[in-house]
């Protein structure tokens, strides 16, 4: 059965490694669902961070072809409930949201924030899962949303024990 897997891969920052590791995924078949790339706890370890759509035989196998690449120290996969994972979306929309009243409700509703106010348009910040972020979205639509960006996840994995056993692998390169 398919489910959401979340990749943590940890890596050397090397040139080339995302378009490797993506073709990885294309030869399965494999639709990148969400994916972010940042600089990790660890001095000079990096982290990619990909959520895929597949069964659980099909994940096992594509992190163990991912850890064939050379740059690549450690690769794992965990589901939605052994991460805590989280989005940001911004929205700018329209000044027409202004009324006093709707701003407040839509801030305190939905946990948002008001980044900038400008003359022609607003934009605010909304951290959550997908499902909260889209449901604020179609909340804005009706009063003109001018651009929408999400972010890609971000997790961290539940189980203190099993980061540090990775910790302990990936600093033993």
């Amino acid at each position: 059965m398919e489910q959401a897997f979340t990749l943590s891969i940890f890596t050397e920052n090397s040139i080339g490694l995302l378009n490797r590791i993506t073709s990885i995924l294309t030869k399965r078949h494999l639709n990148i669902m969400s994916l972010n790339t940042s600089e990790s706890e660890l001095p000079g370890i990096y982290r990619f961070t990909i959520v895929v759509n597949t069964t659980k035989e099909k994940v096992k196998k594509l992190v163990l072809q991912i850890e064939k690449q050379v740059e690549v120290l450690k690769a794992v996969y965990h589901t939605d409930e052994e991460t805590v994972f989280q989005e940001i979306a911004l929205y700018k929309v329209s000044r027409s949201i202004s009324d006093g009243d709707l701003v407040e409700k839509l801030i305190r509703d939905n946990h948002a924030r008001i980044l900038s106010v400008e003359t022609d348009f607003m934009i605010i910040e909304k951290t959550g899962h997908k499902s909260e972020t889209q449901e604020l979205l179609n909340f804005l639509t009706p009063y003109g949303v001018i651009e929408f960006v999400r972010s890609g996840r971000v997790s961290v994995i539940k189980p203190e024990k099993e980061m540090n056993d990775l910790r302990k692998q990936i600093t033993n390169f």
